[in-house]
């Protein structure tokens, strides 16, 4: 009798104890938000893409106003006509705003793994997939609110510099549309492909290198073996790469060269990129040790 009843009082405590928590996603993203904005280099870096996309959005307007003023005209910059300035005088700091979402995107995870904390969000997500999952749409949507914010505000402040020049932004055409929402999409889109490749390489500097290499070195490389050797060749790679082909859909199809790929199938090879190396992410981590 003694031993039944010490065995189920000891045991029935603990049989009617149940956690108020459960393991959900919703709780998953919750707790990727906390640790994405308790960082100091999250909002470092945000504040760096809004600073740098206006910053170089009104140093652009003022050149483009000089010009104006002084009696040129758009082409003598190699700018096309004063159709697609305003728009252009927005957008242009994407191309230096890339590399800080690019590094945002992957020191989310490569900080975690330099800390050891992989391994707390490891174990208390031990299918693993669905904090990927919450990563990508914490970091995918700050971006995207992020460098639209940082649209509206290069807007806002390049206006009184181009109103009287008649060299705004036509918000009633559908290039300067697509070039507005292009740059929020592709910004995000590298935001995307940075989190994978933190994933794959679980190291800042290597993953760093590789972005770099990626958005900026490679293009530069093959946009200099194209003028040296005119191969048709070296324009198909280019078009196959992620950034080159990607930046189409806010330059415009043969902006930057004749023969570059049309805006949005060129965000489609980026997509395409971003979609495999997710999903190659994805079996790294449930496959590799923390």
């Amino acid at each position: 009798m003694s031993a039944t009843t010490l065995a189920s009082g000891a045991t029935s405590p603990t049989a009617s104890r149940t956690s108020p928590y459960r393991l959900s996603f919703g709780h998953v993203l919750r707790s990727e938000w906390i640790k994405f904005r308790s960082l100091r280099s999250t909002w470092w870096t945000l504040g760096i893409t809004v600073a740098v996309m206006v910053g170089f959005s009104l140093m652009f307007a003022a050149v483009v106003s000089t010009v104006d003023s002084a009696g040129g005209a758009p082409e003598d910059m190699g700018m096309g006509t004063t159709d697609g300035i305003g728009v252009m005088v927005i957008t242009v700091g994407y191309s230096f705003a890339q590399l800080a979402v690019a590094v945002l995107g992957a020191l989310t995870v490569t900080g975690e793994y330099s800390t050891g904390m992989i391994r707390s969000t490891l174990s208390a997500v031990p299918r693993r997939l669905p904090a990927l999952a919450a990563k990508m749409i914490v970091v995918g949507v700050v971006t995207a609110i992020t460098t639209a914010v940082a649209v509206g505000l290069s807007y806002l402040v390049t206006y009184p510099i181009l109103s009287g020049k008649d060299m705004t932004a036509d918000f009633s055409s559908a290039d300067d549309q697509r070039a507005l929402i292009g740059v929020v999409l592709y910004l995000t889109t590298v935001a995307l492909f940075s989190v994978a490749i933190g994933v794959l390489l679980r190291s800042s500097a290597g993953a760093i290198f590789t972005l770099v290499a990626v958005f900026f070195v490679l293009s530069m490389v093959l946009g200099i073996v194209q003028g040296v050797t005119g191969a048709d060749w070296v324009q198909t790679v280019m078009n196959s790469l992620p950034a080159s082909a990607g930046e189409q859909v806010v330059l415009g199809g043969g902006m930057s060269s004749p023969d570059a790929i049309e805006p949005w199938p060129g965000y489609a090879v980026l997509v395409g990129w971003t979609a495999a190396l997710t999903a190659a992410a994805a079996v790294v981590l449930k496959r590799r040790d923390a």
